[in-house]
């Protein structure tokens, strides 16, 4: 039989413990959690942010005090016939609709019919756009 050591028996071990995960941020805005925690009356933020799920462009700043100054004009400018008229014929020509000109320089639909209505403020990224695709001037001077 093997002999044991007579002396003071001691414990070497340390103790270990073991902590909770704090829960990430993606699980706190998970619903089940949101909804465990109303019915355990935890405390729940809540944060409205501005504009939020908004797909919205902005629209020209017309600023107030040269408003009432009157050193700029109320009205905003459209679009002339002429580009009216040369974006219509160049999409015919081409055997393209509204809607696939307008997926074609990745803008919406409506944007390519105010353009043609000429209900539309001139935006040169958006004619640059159509310039490409309609291989038509519709900037600048054409003697240029």
């Amino acid at each position: 039989m093997p002999s044991r050591n007579p002396g003071v028996i001691t414990q070497d071990w340390e103790p270990v413990v073991i902590h909770k995960s704090r829960p990430k941020g993606q699980d706190l805005r998970d619903p089940k959690a949101v909804n465990q925690a109303l019915r355990s009356g935890a405390p729940i933020q809540t944060i409205k942010k501005f504009d939020a799920g908004s797909n919205k462009k902005a629209s020209p700043v017309v600023s107030v005090k040269k408003l009432e100054e009157g050193t700029e004009p109320a009205a905003l400018d459209r679009v002339s016939t002429d580009v009216r008229q040369a974006i219509q014929k160049a999409r015919l020509a081409k055997k393209l609709s509204q809607a696939d000109l307008a997926k074609r320089i990745n803008e919406r639909p409506q944007v390519v019919q105010e353009y043609e209505n000429g209900k539309a403020v001139p935006n040169q990224a958006v004619l640059s756009k159509m310039e490409r695709v309609l291989e038509v001037k519709l900037r600048g001077k054409v003697g240029k």
